[in-house]
């Protein structure tokens, strides 16, 4: 089997790390449906997922005219994370066995995110995850978020590399675009929204969870992975 040459490993945050995709996606839904909006709203939180919330409000606003009360949403999107999240921050299958065996690797890795810093920061906190890499990347660090390349390329410079040699793990479609954008070697983890063919094109790999890709890397990283 064909090695990789690998300096680093670039990680997305939500749907990836943390299980918080289908937390978002309730808040954003309960919050929409209590100010009178439910045609559609599924289907329209759904494609919002992986996309920076910028993107999304100027999404709303174009669907729903400029007199969207695009505030009051916010504050019950809000309101509605912190209640779901006082369980505590859930992280998804695999992730501390991944984040053991690219340590005994050797390799540097880095969050890369389209949440903000702030959000970031609480939630890698909550998930008591945050001091586990070398770089943490997110919206705030460039003028362009995922789907554009420009974030993993910053995450690889940060880390003293290029984006090629580096394993880019996502879990959406527009996380997909950014990495392979930047020319990483790209896997993807689906979490609520399966891939699209384009997203199944330009993965190296589409695996059905963590622990399925830390065997891939232990199969093809130099130095080998512990598994």
């Amino acid at each position: 089997m064909t090695r990789w040459h690998v300096d680093a490993v670039l990680i997305d945050m939500d749907g990836t790390l943390l299980d918080t995709e289908k937390v978002y996606l309730q808040a954003s839904i309960a919050a929409l449906n209590a100010l009178g909006y439910t045609d559609g709203v599924t289907e329209l939180c759904h494609a919002m997922i992986g996309i920076p919330g910028p993107d999304n409000e100027r999404s709303l606003l174009t669907r729903f005219g400029d007199d969207f009360p695009l505030v009051e949403v916010n504050r019950l999107f809000a309101a509605n994370t912190i209640e779901i999240l006082r369980a505590g921050m859930p992280l998804k299958p695999g992730v501390l066995a991944l984040l053991d065996a690219i340590e005994a690797a050797g390799l540097p890795k880095a969050v890369v995110t389209s949440s903000s810093r702030s959000t970031a920061s609480e939630h890698l906190r909550l998930a008591r995850i945050d001091h586990r890499f070398d770089a943490i990347l997110t919206r705030d660090d460039v003028s362009r978020a995922k789907p554009h390349p420009d974030l993993y390329l910053l995450a690889a410079e940060r880390l003293r590399t290029r984006a090629p040699a580096c394993v880019a793990i996502e879990d959406s479609n527009p996380g997909v675009a950014a990495a392979h954008a930047a020319g990483a070697i790209t896997l993807m983890v689906p979490d609520i929204v399966p891939p699209t063919e384009e997203s199944r094109a330009r993965c190296t790999a589409v695996l059905p969870d963590l622990d399925a890709v830390r065997e891939m890397l232990g199969l093809r990283l130099q130095p080998m992975l512990a598994t």
